[in-house]
C-alpha cells in the first residue's frame, strides 16, 4: 500500500514539512502565490 500526502501552502510551514514527509512516503504540494 503506498501512502499518499498532499500539502497545501508551501510557505514557512508547509515547505519543510511537505520536504519531511517525502522522505517516506509520495506528495504533491500545491501553492497559489498572490
Amino acid at each position: 500500500m503506498s501512502i499518499k500526502i498532499g500539502v497545501i501552502g508551501l510557505g514557512y510551514v508547509g515547505l519543510p514539512l511537505a520536504r519531511l514527509f517525502a522522505t517516506q512516503y509520495d506528495v504533491v504540494g500545491f501553492d497559489i502565490n498572490g
